[in-house]
This record gives structure tokens, C-alpha cells and sequence, in this order.
């Protein structure tokens, strides 16, 4: 497999794994009982095959006729990506997935002898990443599944493939009597499952057919007769003592309110007297050296539990740790290197394990992009053209009591009053959230927290609405009269909120120019949803001039495929 069968692979894991998404999260009970293993592997590997995609344009913008791109370059592209977008545990695990076939296809393609070397070098990578190792996980599944592809005495790269699919399954099927917590809610490990979507996908992107498998349920007869008739030893996590303290100045828990979970629903093993951990943190670690991520590993070892840090095999390292006191975790990481993408998230029981919840998320969304961003982070996404009764009919359709509304700007305040009005019926709570866009609703649905009371969770994510700031490139139709003067029909239009603010000819100017009067007012974060008319390029040449204009911003693109702006435009 070359690199194009290669984004092929990863393109149908993609879709794999779109459709077993709610299958995996409802299996997900550890390391924290959150249902959301499924959602992290998706949001992960989605961003490995964007990365992938950019490499193979770019070989196909120089060789019209047959992209040359070698099977190494799209798989690096893969675990780079993978790395720095990596959600959660098992997303950084499956980096590392990535960065073992990377390591095996330097010097040629993806054949049956570097399937088993990528699959051996995948394994030690996740056991080194891993400060307390637990069997019953996706490390186990893709141990066994290299032992099955060394064993396999076949020569094609299909036949190797199907041997290690087979060889997870049947670990999959085990993992229940090697721990303790997936025994008892009858389930097999959510990870594991999602790590044998990837194996199954790869027997069909090598000429095969994708095997067919069981159902993996709560409760499922397959796993219960697994975890009687298989005897292995019950692997235990060692939490470590997790730390107290103030947090780190300038770093803000983006969900301060600590949810306690019972350990024994979510997995979190501490030891005797030791209160489970609280907070999910990950950070990106730049310039440092192994030296040093290795001490940062056992420093976060002895704060919290689940422990993964990863690299990406070109200086870039991914961080992850479950703990009580977040502040000491991003202080280790300030003492590593240099520090981004940090991440801090309430640890809360999913609804899934605890019976259900009574809150929802309306988000409205255009775009392909956009509402697969929404809908993975596990909003209702209302699309196509809104008004206020389509807007009204979407709340009365939510099942839950509580009902929080990201309107992303599709009306007007007035109207959306109103319609808060109207759904209120004495049996439904309706809290209408101030976004007037698409990246500002994303700000927001990152602090949502079903841990809070209503009220709470919407001021916490009114705020972070709020404190972004957005704007939009977009391409002027027609001639017209602007507050900063005239435009001409083809002009590039900056707009900070819904006010223009600049007029350049040259649209990739304006966009240029549009950045530097949003950041000229600081920001650490820009985010850019791409529409489905930008020009080619267009994202790459925004994302350079903040780079060389804005050194430490990090800059985060995604294919939002919305109409009407070029990009849309939000600041943090």
C-alpha cells in the first residue's frame, strides 16, 4: 500500500468509525465512566486524515497526472496530526498507532513484512507512553494483535492484516476477565473496540473484505461467556497520590466544578483514602528532549492516574493525565518545554453509566464540517435554513427538561426571545446562549459541563462566547456602500462581528489584514472554520501569516464547508 491506498485506509476508518461511534461510547466505562472513547477516536482520527489530505494535495498540485507521495509521508502527516489534535486516552494511543506504520514504511510502501514490524514498533510505543500499564485495554488488543501478524505464515499483505484483526477480536472478547470494572458492567473495553475498527478497515483498504463482527453490547452474552471461560490475571491501576494545591496562574480549569465519581462506576483505582481524580488535562510539549519528557511522565505519574505521553517523532510530544489538581499538571508541563493546546475538562459520569441526563445541546450549524464539529462534541444539530418556528419545533423535539440553545447567529435577538418564550411550558427549561457564530458556539460548547447545574453550565459557556472574538472573510457580490467606504462586486470583505472593516481587491490581502486587526487586541488561540467556497490555499496562507506575524498564537483549521463566508474567524 502506497501512500494514496494509504489516506484511503484512514479515509474509510473515518467512516468506520463515524458509524460505530455510539456503539464504542456506550461501552465506555474506564478509565472514567464518560462515554465518550468513541467520540475521541473519531475527533483524533479525523484530524490524522486532514493531515494526511494536505500532504497528498500537495503532491497532487505538482504531479497533476499521478500524485507521487510516498506511503511514509502520509502516515507521518497521520501520527503529526494525530498527536498535536489527539481527545483523550485513546486518542493519543492511537497515535502512536499512526507513528508505528510511520516508522515501518520509511524506506517503501506498507507490505505483509512492515504491517508486522509497524504493528510490533505501535505496541512498544504505547507501553512506553504509559506510566502504569493495565491489561484489559487497547494496549493488550494490540499486543495480541502483533503476535497474531508475527505468527501469521502467509505473505500477503491482506492475509497479515486479517490475522491481526482476528487476534484483537479475540483479546476484545477477553478483556472483560482481565478487568475487573468491565466484568461487572458487562462490557468489553471501549478502546480496544475502536482499535479493531482500524484493524478491520485496514483487511479491506488491502484488497480484502472487512470482517464481519458481533454487536459489542452492555451486557452482551459474547462478553459474559468471555469473562467466565477465560482465566488472566486482573490488571490494576496505580493512581498515584494526586496533588492539592493552587492552580497555575493564567490557566483556568475550563470546567472549574468537580464532579465526584464513585470509582468503582468510573474506573478510577486510587489508592485507600485517596479521592479519585477530577480533572481531565492534555497539553502539546515543544522543545525538549526525552530526558525530560520521561521525568515529566513519572512527575505526572505521581499527581494522577491514566498517564499517556506521546511524541510524534518530530519533536512534538502529547501529554495526558487524570488528576485532582490541574494546575500542578500544567506547571510539570511549563517545567518540560514549551507549552500548547492545553486542555482542562471536568471528569463526569456519563449519563450513559448513571441513567440518563436531562440536558441538552441545540446547536445550529451549516456546513458539513461544522456540524459533524458540533454533533462530535455531542450537540443536536439543527441545519438548513432556520426560522423562528423551525427554531421552536427543533426545542419542543428535544427530549430532555433542560435545553441549552447555541443560535450561532441564525436570528436575530428579538426572535429568539421569543421563541424562549414560547417553549417554556412549565414542563421545560430553554436557556437561549449569546453566540452570534459558529465559532463562538464551539467556544462555548467546549465548557459545557452536564456536571453543573443549568444555570451554571450557561453562564460558563455564555463567557466563553463571549470572550471570543469573531469575524468572517467573506466575497463582496456586488457593488455597495460599506461603513469603511465603497466595494466593488469580487472584493475580499473583512468583518469584525457583523461590521466590514476592511476592502482589499485581493481577497487573500483582506484575509491577511482581517487577522491583524483581530489579534491587535492579543489572543492566544485563533480558530478558522473554512467555507466551501475558500480558495485553494486559502487556509495555509492565513495560518502562515499568524504564524510569522503572531508567534505562540496557535492557529486551529477546520473544514467547515459553510456558504457565505470564505472563513469564519474566531479569536481567544
Amino acid at each position: 500500500m502506497d501512500g494514496t491506498a494509504l489516506l484511503r485506509w484512514g479515509r474509510l476508518a473515518l467512516t468506520a468509525l463515524e458509524r460505530h461511534r455510539d456503539e464504542i461510547n456506550a461501552l465506555n466505562v474506564f478509565p472514567v465512566a464518560d462515554s465518550d472513547t468513541g467520540t475521541n477516536l473519531l475527533g483524533t482520527m479525523r484530524a490524522a486524515v486532514h493531515g494526511a489530505e494536505a500532504v497528498h494535495a500537495e503532491a497532487e498540485a505538482v504531479h497533476t497526472n499521478e500524485p507521487e507521495v510516498s506511503a511514509h509521508a502520509v502516515t507521518a502527516a497521520m501520527a503529526k496530526a494525530a498527536t498535536i489534535g489527539a481527545r483523550g486516552n485513546s486518542g493519543i494511543i492511537l497515535s502512536q498507532v499512526l507513528r508505528g506504520i510511520a516508522d515501518a514504511v520509511v524506506t517503501g510502501p506498507l507490505t505483509e513484512r512492515a504491517l508486522r514490524v509497524a504493528l510490533r514498533q505501535a505496541a512498544r510505543l504505547v507501553r512506553e507512553a504509559l506510566s502504569s500499564p493495565v491489561e484489559g485495554t487497547m494496549l493488550t488488543v494490540l499486543d495480541r494483535a502483533a503476535e497474531r501478524a508475527s505468527d501469521c505464515t502467509e505473505r500477503e499483505l491482506v492475509a497479515v492484516a486479517l490475522a491481526a484483526a482476528d487476534g484483537a477480536a479475540k483479546a476484545l472478547g477477553e478483556t472483560p476477565a482481565q478487568l475487573g470494572v468491565l466484568r461487572e458492567a458487562g462490557v468489553v473495553d471501549a478502546g480496544a473496540r475502536g482499535l479493531l475498527v482500524l484493524l478491520d478497515e485496514l483487511v479491506a483498504a488491502a484488497g480484502g473484505s472487512a470482517p464481519t463482527r458481533p454487536a459489542y453490547r452492555r451486557g452482551a452474552p459474547e462478553q459474559r461467556e468471555s469473562a467466565m471461560t477465560v482465566v488472566s490475571a486482573t490488571g490494576d491501576l496505580d493512581a498515584g497520590i494526586p496533588g492539592a494545591g493552587p492552580e497555575t496562574p493564567g490557566v483556568t480549569a475550563s470546567n472549574p466544578v468537580v464532579a465526584v465519581v464513585d470509582s468503582a462506576v468510573s474506573g478510577s483505582v486510587g489508592r485507600a483514602g485517596v479521592a479519585a481524580p477530577h480533572y481531565e488535562v492534555m497539553f502539546l510539549v515543544r522543545g525538549t528532549d526525552e530526558r525530560r519528557i520521561a521525568a515529566l511522565r513519572d512527575r505526572l505519574g505521581a499527581l494522577g492516574d491514566s498517564v499517556v505521553v506521546v511524541g510524534d517523532g518530530s519533536q512534538t510530544w502529547s501529554a495526558h493525565v487524570h488528576c485532582a489538581d490541574a494546575g500542578a499538571a500544567v506547571e510539570a508541563g511549563l517545567e518540560t518545554g514549551a507549552l500548547s493546546g492545553i486542555r482542562i475538562e471536568t471528569l463526569t459520569v456519563s449519563p450513559h453509566a448513571l441513567g440518563g441526563t436531562d440536558r441538552a445541546i441545540l446547536a445550529v450549524a451549516t456546513g458539513v464540517g461544522a456540524v459533524r464539529l458540533f454533533e462530535d462534541a455531542g450537540a443536536v444539530v439543527l441545519e438548513g435554513e432556520v426560522t423562528a418556528d423551525v427554531l421552536l419545533e427543533a426545542i419542543r423535539a428535544v427530549r430532555q427538561r433542560e435545553v441549552l440553545v447555541l443560535p450561532n447567529g441564525a436570528l436575530p435577538a428579538h426572535e429568539l426571545v421569543a421563541v424562549s418564550v414560547a417553549a417554556r411550558d412549565g414542563q421545560r427549561e430553554v436557556l437561549m446562549l449569546p453566540c452570534g457564530s459558529m465559532v463562538q458556539g464551539l467556544a462555548a460548547l467546549a465548557m459545557h459541563d452536564t456536571g453543573r447545574a443549568a444555570a451554571d453550565d450557561a453562564f460558563a459557556m455564555s463567557e466563553a462566547a463571549a470572550g471570543t472574538r469573531w469575524g468572517a472573510l467573506r466575497m463582496a457580490p456586488e457593488r455597495a456602500l460599506t461603513m469603511v467606504g465603497m466595494c466593488e462586486a469580487g472584493d475580499g470583505l473583512g468583518l469584525v462581528g457583523h461590521d466590514v472593516v476592511v476592502i482589499d481587491s485581493d481577497v487573500r490581502a483582506a484575509g491577511r489584514t482581517l487577522l491583524d486587526r483581530m489579534l491587535g487586541l492579543g489572543g492566544e488561540l485563533v480558530t478558522m472554520l473554512i467555507g466551501c467556497d475558500a480558495p485553494e490555499g486559502l487556509s495555509a496562507d492565513l495560518a502562515g501569516h499568524v504564524a510569522a506575524g503572531f508567534p505562540g498564537v496557535e492557529v486551529v483549521v477546520y473544514p467547515g464547508g459553510q456558504a457565505g463566508d470564505l472563513v469564519q474567524i474566531g479569536v481567544e
